[in-house]
């Protein structure tokens, strides 16, 4: 009998798994019919805070919990829900309302390295989850989180909203259909005039924040004013950089437009610090060629195994927009191209540029938020499930590492690892604070 691999695994026991997680958002759903939804937000702050005003904006909802490292943000986020005619309970320790057993989802809005601890918590405890983007800090913590998801039957949403997106939507239909022919390559670019963050020296945290608790799983180390609020996405340790904060977005659109469910089998990246001066580690300036190999991980209306490529291109200096979008993507196909923005619409050109069909939009969260509930209660199936952000934010990873490491990579989409490259494969992990309860299980 021939060994069993995981993808083998992953697709002889999909039907079971989406069989679990209907049945549990059926008991759910069952249970709630007449009677709010029960759920807590965690890290209200920044996009946190856009998750907020949505969900207390709702009849279907009750926001049971508030949850934050920092006083102030917890009882402004805490305000806000009583202004809004709930009474959320404000905690600043997430395992709080894990224990709670009433609680039905938690959205997740924390930083990156974060952001795949709490939501495996979460899951272990019961809840259904919305976590924001990037799934995870590191592509180990993401594939735990995907096979935790399948595992429990718990739902977990990733916050790429573009996903609920109408002429997002529209556009990757037009893809889909084969108008512009066999879709060979996709473009994504994150192009936008960003701040410097200085340099800073280490100092004592302010006193609203518990700083120890805001570093979680993450290697211990010393406060300082460059850190947070949202600067920690520049630093190693705590984000993916820009590509995986503003970037994955439109990577995700340029994943799903090209047709490809698997990883990258090669991938070469150049960038650097060419603008800032200051301690952001991240590159200011990247470009990302990822390719896919013929032998079945493409998919879309020409033939299957058609090598694929994606292009990622990155300018945080940049005071202009690009084809029209200050973050876009573009698809070039055999028999035309099309251009998105998922902040303003898109374009369709045939042959010799011939214009075709137009659409307009902008993204649109609370489609996302609605897809997400629609499922928990069991009349729907999610737009951003963990296996796809897992699959885009991998491509979010495998840019930085391959900057990082200045050479081209062969990865193994099977096993998730960089064949005989140790360096390349000591970074598919993190190290990881001893003992700290929140580390997950099989890092």
């Amino acid at each position: 009998m021939p060994p069993v691999t995981r993808r083998h695994f992953l697709g002889s026991s999909v039907t079971a798994v989406s069989a679990a997680a209907l049945a549990s958002a059926a008991r759910l759903s069952a249970a709630t019919q007449s009677a709010p939804l029960q759920v807590a937000v965690i890290g209200p702050g920044g996009m946190g805070t856009g998750h907020l005003k949505l969900l207390a904006a709702r009849k279907d909802v009750r926001i049971a919990y508030v949850c934050d490292v920092d006083a102030n943000r917890l009882a402004a986020a805490a305000a806000h829900v009583q202004q809004s005619g709930g009474n959320a309970k404000p905690v600043k320790d997430m395992r709080t309302i894990f224990d709670d057993k009433s609680v039905d989802a938690v959205w997740i809005a924390t930083p990156d390295h974060w952001h795949a601890p709490a939501a495996l918590l979460a899951i272990e405890a019961g809840k259904h989850v919305y976590v924001e983007k990037p799934i995870s800090h590191n592509i180990r913590e993401g594939r735990l989180l995907a096979e935790a998801a399948k595992r429990t039957g718990r739902l977990v949403q990733v916050g790429t909203q573009s996903r609920s997106t109408g002429h997002v939507r529209r556009a990757m239909e037009i893809l889909q259909s084969g108008e512009i022919g066999d879709v060979l390559v996709a473009k994504a670019w994150n192009s936008q005039l960003r701040g410097n963050i200085g340099h800073r020296q280490p100092s004592d945290p302010p006193p609203e924040l518990d700083f120890d608790l805001w570093l979680g799983p993450a290697p211990e180390r010393p406060y300082q004013a460059n850190l947070l609020h949202s600067i920690w996405r520049w630093w190693y340790d705590f984000g993916a950089g820009d590509m995986g904060n503003d970037g994955v977005h439109d990577i995700d659109i340029a994943r799903w437009g090209l047709g490809v469910t698997a990883p990258p089998t090669s991938i070469v990246a150049l960038g650097g610090k060419y603008f800032f001066d200051d301690d952001q580690q991240f590159p200011d300036t990247q470009t990302c060629i990822f390719e896919w190999d013929a032998g079945g991980n493409a998919s879309g209306p020409g033939k299957i195994g058609n090598k694929r490529q994606l292009i990622f291109e990155q300018r945080i200096w940049s005071p202009y927009i690009q084809e029209g979008f200050e973050n876009g993507n573009a698809f070039y196909g055999t028999k035309g191209m099309l251009i998105l923005g998922k902040g303003g619409g898109f374009q369709v050109f045939g042959p010799r540029n011939k214009p075709g069909e137009t659409g307009k939009g902008t993204p649109d969260l609370a489609a996302h938020h609605q897809n997400f509930l629609d499922a928990v209660r069991g009349t729907g199936s999610l737009h951003a499930d963990a296996e796809v952000g897992h699959q885009s934010a991998t491509l979010v990873h495998l840019g930085n590492i391959a900057c990082r490491v200045q050479r081209q990579l062969r990865y193994d989409p099977e096993n998730e690892t960089f064949q005989q490259d140790d360096e390349a494969n000591r970074l598919v992990r993190r190290t990881y604070r001893a003992d700290h309860w929140a580390v997950p299980k099989g890092v």
